[in-house]
């Protein structure tokens, strides 16, 4: 599990850092095709994808988005590869191959799940200093991580999943049964967790649009909208709800 992290970690930097010559907000987020990996490797690998996508985000800053958010961003992108495995685990007792309709809307729901709350975690923290307008950043980063999921994840996994079944290389393979074990609580986390995650998003939007005029996406940048007393005690909630709902998967 310690190999995987480091190969996740490792692949998922290096494609990051190509594009980060191409930014959507300069010094905080650019075009990431990269996104698609957190999410395969979570299917494939758990939670050495997590720590994966955390420590290779981390990696990718240095390379020009390097600054405090990137303490939010090390926690969303743990966020972002920790989700999958553990919501598909409870969506399905199949395999993660994406074959028929019924499996395809589950891997939907949990990208968009996961994206979601990727973006609310960075947005809500980066806008807590004072950085960048949550309206701004949450929305593009929960975009940008669910289309690039939703187009390559698919093809992805039906090539490379059964591989890495003959492989032996699935995290089910690896781990202990104990580490395994279905617990009493993690229907609700799964609950909790979309609330917080999708809850996130809709409250997080409102404050701005209603409260403090902050716009959409790239309208978002109009003075004074950050660090606001309304995004950061509003979404402080749904952001505690966040982490206990993960700790419940």
């Amino acid at each position: 599990m310690v190999v995987l992290t480091a190969v996740s970690a490792a692949v998922y930097a290096a494609v990051l850092i190509p594009f980060k010559p191409i930014p959507i907000i300069p010094g905080f987020t650019e075009i990431r095709p990269a996104n698609v990996l957190p999410i395969i490797c979570s299917l494939m690998f758990g939670p050495a994808a997590a720590w994966g996508s955390a420590f290779g985000n981390l990696i990718g800053d240095f390379f020009g988005t390097l600054g405090p958010g990137s303490i939010f961003g090390f926690i969303g992108n743990f966020l972002y590869g920790f989700i999958p495995y553990k919501v598909w685990r409870i969506l399905s007792k199949e395999e993660p191959t994406i074959k028929g309709s019924r499996n395809l809307l589950k891997y939907i729901y949990l990208i968009f799940l996961a994206s979601s709350v990727c973006g609310v975690v960075i947005g809500w923290g980066v806008d807590l200093l004072g950085l960048v307008p949550f309206s701004a950043l949450a929305n593009i980063i929960a975009i940008n991580n669910f289309l690039v999921a939703s187009i390559l994840g698919p093809f992805l996994l039906i090539v490379l999943y059964p591989r890495i079944k003959r492989w032996g290389l699935l995290y089910s393979d690896i781990l202990e049964e104990r580490e395994l074990q279905r617990k009493n609580f993690r229907m609700l986390g799964f609950i909790l967790l979309s609330i917080g995650g999708l809850g996130g998003i809709v409250l997080g939007n409102l404050i701005s649009l209603g409260i403090y005029h902050s716009g959409f996406l790239g309208a978002g940048f109009l003075k004074g909208t950050t660090g606001s007393p309304g995004i950061a005690l509003g979404m402080a909630p749904l952001i505690f709800l966040i982490f206990i709902a993960s700790v419940l998967l």
